[in-house]
């Protein structure tokens, strides 16, 4: 369901509007300078051996600047820091192959080095980019073509041990009403390229500004994000998840994605639909503790750690054999935990009409399993959905293959499908008509809200919670004995003119060691079956474990030899 938004402005009474800060110097301009991107070809080697390096990531500057870290210096009425001083864009002339990329982007950071923003600029953000090279051809030798497509998940793999890192990739399908969804989508490379040259994903690695902290997402965190945002330059974007509910305990497998996690990154590449382009981005901030020689030095720590050594990477896990499989709950404990909640929507004076239980799984097995690796090979089973990867240092990755779009703004353009998914097994249309004119109440006062506002109106969706809400999530809190995190939170990213974000369902989060956790869950309403909904969630997890091999090989039997004596 498509919804285009229109109607009269409202913002929530928990929330006043900032005063408008001195405005930041922004500019986006084109730079002469050797500078690369890579273009796209179907008929390519496997890999391409340039240089690679690889090195465990040193934390610096960037890892250590939170841009929450002065949560505290917003007042009530939102009055804090001011955006950021400069904001800029440059872009330099394409190249045709990853090691040049890199020394034209290394050339750029020396020159930026030694040409610093004007003295008065305290705070900061300027990213540099290679040139989008559609048609850009060059060949040494005929039969080898040095340009050559590169995969944004294929460069983020050859990246191993730079942390922190994240992917997005959007949805291609073309819906009913010949509309496409992207979850990447707009053309915000400020190249006035091709409608049909939109993002196709997006992999990143390091972070020029961190945004995380343990207390539940507010506006001011949003505000804090937004600072470093500008529509001027639309490609500089915070990527992350929050989590699905802040206020229940965080068990320590999610400690270190706080109860959100986004981040600016230090390098990245642009996968579009017809090139490449690698882009670095540099952040200062010295109320934050951070300079701009110390931004410097780390981007050249984290540069120096980019592996221009992009392989062919292979779709598929390898397969491995699953040792064990736990549930929780287990099916005794899940039936009566559906049962409970059954009596409950079935009381006459209960308001509850739908409850959305999850179950998570921890499968344990032989070998190592590589989450870029896991999620290339869900890459192939869902190209209707959006694919995602999140890990800060020192923590599992998160990662998921989720059909389900929370909204995408853009100006004043609001389109969401918060309604996908709501019918569960049993459900009948005056509840699924109920849900809708709820849904559609709290559009109506959308349009000229905040990202913060739009995404806090709409999260947590009737499919990943229930209707109504708060009877729900009570319901949820009480049954549920595992810590979702963010799996079926907002995932996604922010921009200064524009933003999406995905609903994380359909997700695990792989730890370093031989286990993985398999999210999955389903809408509990009247009429609804415990062994039925318990087979659902077999049907939904079993999209993760149907990569690898099911059972540990059986022992041969050995002989009874008393018997043959």
């Amino acid at each position: 369901m498509i919804m285009e938004v229109a109607g009269p402005t409202m913002r929530k009474p928990s929330f006043i509007d900032l005063e408008p800060p001195s405005p930041p110097t922004v500019k986006c301009s084109r730079v002469s300078s050797a500078c690369p991107v890579f273009r796209r070809r179907r008929n390519q080697p496997a890999a391409l051996h340039l240089s690679r390096q690889r090195c465990h990531y040193n934390s610096s500057c960037s890892q250590s600047m939170n841009g929450c870290h002065l949560e505290q210096l917003w007042d009530t009425a939102g009055r804090g820091l001011a955006a950021v001083q400069t904001v800029e864009t440059r872009t330099l002339p394409a190249a045709i192959t990853p090691a040049l990329a890199l020394d034209t982007l290394n050339s750029a950071i020396h020159d930026l080095e030694a040409n610093p923003p004007a003295s008065s600029s305290s705070s900061g953000i300027i990213r540099m980019q290679l040139a989008e090279a559609h048609n850009l051809l060059h060949i040494v030798d005929p039969k080898v073509p040095i340009t050559q497509q590169i995969e944004a998940i294929e460069w983020l793999y050859a990246q191993n041990h730079l942390l922190p890192r994240c992917f997005f990739s959007g949805r291609s399908h073309s819906k009913d009403d010949g509309t496409t969804n992207l979850i990447l989508n707009g053309n915000g490379n400020g190249l006035h390229t091709p409608a049909q040259q939109n993002l196709v994903s997006v992999a990143g690695v390091g972070s020029a500004v961190l945004f995380t902290h343990s207390h539940p997402f507010s506006y001011n965190h949003w505000k804090s994000i937004k600072r470093f945002l500008s529509p001027k330059c639309p490609l500089i974007r915070a990527y992350g998840a929050i989590r699905f509910d802040a206020r229940a305990n965080v068990s320590s497998e999610w400690e270190a994605f706080g109860s959100f996690y986004f981040i600016i990154p230090q390098v990245e590449l642009d996968e579009l639909e017809g090139s490449s382009m690698l882009a670095v981005t540099i952040a200062w901030d010295n109320d934050l503790s951070c300079t701009f020689p110390q931004a410097i030095r780390s981007l050249r720590t984290t540069m120096s750690q980019i592996s221009s050594f992009v392989g062919k990477l292979r779709k598929e896990v390898s397969r491995t054999y699953i040792v064990s499989n736990n549930h929780t709950p287990n099916k005794a404990t899940w039936d009566r935990g559906v049962s409970r909640a059954l009596n409950i929507i079935n009381t006459s004076t209960s308001p509850l009409l739908k409850v959305v239980l999850a179950r998570s799984t921890r499968v344990v097995t032989m070998d190592d399993i590589d989450p870029i690796n896991w999620l290339a090979s869900l890459q192939v089973e869902g190209k209707d959905a959006y694919q995602f990867c999140l890990q800060p240092p020192d923590a599992p990755t998160f990662i998921g293959n989720t059909p389900e779009q929370l909204f995408h703004r853009k100006g004043l353009g609001i389109s969401s499908e918060a309604l996908a998914g709501t019918r569960a097994r049993g459900g009948s249309t005056a509840l699924d008509l109920q849900i809708e004119l709820d849904l559609l109440s709290r559009f109506c006062v959308l349009k000229h809200s905040a990202q913060y506002d739009i995404l806090s109106a709409l999260h947590p969706t009737p499919a990943v919670c229930g209707f109504p809400e708060e009877e729900a999530r009570s319901l949820i809190s009480e049954t549920e004995v595992f810590d979702r995190g963010m799996y079926a939170g907002p995932v996604g990213w922010f921009g200064g003119g524009e933003s999406e974000f995905a609903v994380g369902i359909r997700s695990a989060l792989v730890n370093k060691g031989l286990d993985v956790l398999i999210y999955a869950g389903t809408g509990i309403v009247e009429g609804s079956d415990p062994s039925l909904e318990w087979e659902e969630l077999e049907l939904k997890t079993s999209q993760f474990t149907k990569l690898l091999r099911l059972e540990v090989p059986s022992r041969p039997k050995v002989p009874n030899l008393r018997r043959m004596v």
